[in-house]
């Protein structure tokens, strides 16, 4: 599984970074995970506002830090 979290590097971007890793983790799945902080490159997602949540190329959360219970979710 592919895992990118979009964001400038601000807290929220690193807290979305840390509850995604927890989740993976707690899952058990295999997953590489890509902090990208190049603006056109979140752009390119379709992303216009931070922190961006995007697996396996499907954008699934924009502008939030979602609970580590609906990271799971995103994750099944």
């Amino acid at each position: 599984m592919k895992i990118h979290v979009l964001g400038p590097g601000c807290a929220k971007c690193s807290q979305l970074a840390e509850t995604v890793t927890a989740a993976a983790n707690e899952l058990g799945i295999d997953y590489e995970i890509e902090k990208v902080s190049d603006f056109n490159q979140i752009m390119s997602f379709g992303v216009m506002m931070t922190p961006g949540l995007v697996v396996d190329g499907v954008v699934k959360a924009v502008g939030r830090v979602p609970s580590l219970d609906e990271v799971k979710g995103m994750l099944k």
